[in-house]
């Protein structure tokens, strides 16, 4: 499994209904999308949940790498955000692990937690990974989670944990980004 998001952000006084607009009339384009496991197109808009900017960021999970390759530079869609917006820089984690919560329904929130791994003379990383997935393990139970995957950056030792919630990020809950969930294509999240 692969994780995967981009971020657009727009200017403060982008009309976000473009996006919101953009969102329904597309939004099921990847609703069936082989080797997708899923993807929640998210927003942040300023001033709403402690949001400083607009931003358009959806997240995804992929079963297949050849699917996410084709999706990015074979015609599979991102063209269009590339034609409309610029190419953005995306971010790649290796998924860990994802759980389903107790949540029915589509979600409405999402949040996104990172957490730096220690450094080797500070600690163990295996050991932050497996209390990583401890923690991930009992939002299965969590009433209001939808779903959750922890994945893994290589590059800069983090872990990002995404967290789909069925109406609203828990104010108690510990996250770095709060998003709106505008709509969730799941094709094959129970693969």
């Amino acid at each position: 499994m692969l994780a995967m998001q981009y971020s657009l952000t727009l200017p403060a006084d982008y009309d976000m209904h473009i996006i919101r607009a953009r969102v329904r009339r597309n939004g099921h384009a990847l609703d069936d999308r082989a080797g997708l496991a899923l993807k929640a197109y998210l927003i942040r808009e300023r001033g709403v949940a402690g949001s400083q900017t607009n931003q358009y960021a959806p997240f995804y999970l992929w079963n297949s790498p050849a699917a996410m390759t084709h999706f990015l530079i074979g015609g599979g869609g991102f063209q269009n955000i590339v034609r409309d917006f610029g190419r953005p820089p995306v971010s790649q984690w290796t998924g860990i692990g994802v759980v389903r919560g107790g949540a029915s329904g589509p979600p409405m929130a999402a949040s996104r937690q990172i957490t730096a791994l220690p450094q080797p003379s500070q600690g163990d990383a295996a050991v932050s990974i497996d209390d990583a997935l401890a923690d991930l393990a009992a939002l299965a139970d969590h009433p209001e989670v939808h779903t959750a995957a922890l994945a893994f950056d290589p590059r800069d030792w983090h872990l990002v944990r995404f967290t789909l919630w069925r109406t609203e990020v828990p104010t108690d809950e510990p996250v770095d980004e709060r998003y709106e969930v505008l709509h969730l294509s799941a094709p094959e999240l129970d693969a």
